[in-house]
């Protein structure tokens, strides 16, 4: 039920705060006490500096990816009510994809967008979070396949309107979705991935949500997968 729904965000939310908070604080003092080390030492070490060297970047790029899964923590367990205004749903792609392109240049995105505007009632800076999101799962999806001779990775981006809903479309040529817990991808704390924290989705779905939309994966036509953000028309809250 939708309030069983919103008691157990609740609760993923107060874990996720804990976390955060317990995690957060020590990383910073690890991460400058190695990288004090490796410019300290490095130099005054004549057996196997390489040795040193790598440690000392391993502890300073494993801090990195705990910050990063702390923010994702701190992102679902604060995340704001959207502040809606009129934005053009084209200029939020477009500049999702910028990003992504400058990160990932071995994979092609493409973007089929109309020519007039798109506007949607909207909290801009939320839905380029989760067209970001989408676009980074894409990306991971592609570079998770296995085999020889794979076609080259493939991201497409295309908008769709109709009289009830406006949809951000985003297709991959990936792996695809897992056919096992399927239905649990956007819970908390649900992830597919060795070093995912189960947030990214969770964090689109609920900020769908708090736009009076929707978040729907599906598989895609051929092989790999496609996400897409759904604006309803005429709700008050999203419309063109």
């Amino acid at each position: 039920t939708e309030l069983q729904s919103a008691q157990r965000k609740a609760a993923w939310a107060d874990v996720a705060r804990r976390i955060a908070h317990e995690i957060k604080n020590p990383l910073t003092p690890i991460q400058l006490s190695a990288e004090r080390l490796k410019r300290k030492y490095l130099k005054q070490i004549d057996t196997d500096p390489e040795t040193f060297a790598t440690c000392t970047d391993t502890i300073v790029r494993q801090v990195e990816d705990i910050r990063r899964m702390v923010n994702e923590f701190s992102d679902f367990a604060r995340m704001p009510n959207p502040v809606l205004a009129r934005e053009d749903l084209r200029g939020l792609v477009s500049a999702a994809l910028v990003l992504q392109r400058t990160a990932f240049p071995t994979i092609i995105f493409t973007a089929e967008l109309p020519e007039d505007p798109v506007i949607v009632q909207c909290d801009g800076g939320q839905i380029g979070r989760a067209l970001t999101n989408l676009l980074k799962n894409a990306v991971e999806a592609i570079e998770a396949r296995k085999g020889n001779d794979l076609p080259p990775g493939r991201i497409t981006t295309h908008i769709v309107r109709t009289e009830q809903h406006t949809t951000a479309h985003i297709t991959d040529n990936g792996k695809g979705l897992p056919v096992e817990n399927r239905d649990r991808l956007t819970e908390p704390y649900m992830t597919t991935r060795v070093k995912g924290t189960g947030l990214g989705l969770a964090i689109v779905k609920k900020i769908m949500e708090d736009h009076g939309g929707a978040l729907v994966l599906e598989d895609a036509a051929g092989e790999g997968a496609r996400a897409s953000l759904v604006f309803a028309q005429g709700n008050g809250r999203a419309g063109a």
